[in-house]
């Protein structure tokens, strides 16, 4: 089986965006008992590792997932469905061989309106992949908004987003209304964090206030927090430049010049 422990961008929020792709981009669920049992494994994960799930939808070779991480065990809730789904699937087709990618895709959320437009994102996916109507798929956590919830923590996310059921409705439709499919925004591959949480995210890892105290540091001090910062995912050079009131070569020779890889 496939390892998937892994490094990633840790949330100050514990709620991560979890992509799942399928190896070569195969499909994964060939029937609905094959989706019945992905979603068992869910229920099963929240009640193993006590995550709050707040939005899902399975593709046919991908799955989003918003989870709420309380203790830090997003490396193994991943695991766990993963490697479970996989031994059934190659059980039931008789095959074998990885059936996921090996390392999963995450993206922290920590503000509230990325991480309502993000549910929706999720919950349009197969509207946007030309399947059906998004309101009328039966393998999102669209339908437990509407009905009874069954392991979805949504009344959580109407508490948070201060909705009812009327208004989470009307939420959704109004994003079909002015046309929003913005993949970038979501996608990610292609995430950009705004001016606003960028500077939040800096000022809570390194544990200051006044931004502009970073430029009356000595030079080794000031490169090496801005190499620190420049690692945050989602925050770009020039937009990083802009916040710090620095050019964007002293940026640039920042990074090259400190130890830390930014992976930029």
């Amino acid at each position: 089986m496939p390892r998937y422990a892994r490094e990633y961008q840790k949330s100050y929020s514990n709620v991560y965006h979890v992509i799942l792709r399928s190896i070569n981009q195969q499909e994964i669920f060939y029937d609905n008992i094959d989706r019945s049992k992905f979603l068992k494994g869910l229920k099963e994960s929240k009640e193993k590792y006590q995550h709050d799930l707040y939005a899902y939808v399975l593709m046919d070779n991908h799955i989003h997932l918003l989870i709420m991480d309380k203790e830090n065990n997003l490396s193994k809730i991943v695991q766990s469905l993963a490697t479970s789904y996989a031994l059934y699937f190659n059980k039931k087709y008789e095959r074998i061989g990885h059936v996921f990618y090996n390392r999963f895709k995450s993206k922290q959320i920590e503000t509230l309106s990325y991480f309502l437009n993000l549910v929706r994102y999720i919950h349009f996916n197969p509207e946007k992949a030309g399947i059906c109507e998004y309101n009328k798929y039966n393998w999102s956590s669209y339908q437990e908004y509407c009905k009874i919830s069954q392991f979805v923590d949504s009344n959580k996310v109407l508490k948070m987003a201060e909705m009812d059921e009327d208004d989470f409705k009307d939420f959704h439709e109004e994003y079909r209304r002015l046309k929003k499919f913005i993949v970038d925004n979501f996608e990610i591959e292609n995430i950009q964090l705004d001016d606003e949480t960028a500077i939040q995210m800096i000022k809570k890892v390194l544990g200051i206030e006044n931004l502009v105290s970073i430029q009356n540091l000595n030079v080794n001090k000031r490169n090496e927090k801005i190499a620190h910062v420049a690692k945050i995912e989602g925050i770009q050079r020039k937009q990083l430049a802009r916040i710090l009131g620095v050019s964007e070569r002293l940026i640039y020779r920042a990074v090259k010049s400190s130890k830390i890889d930014t992976k930029k």
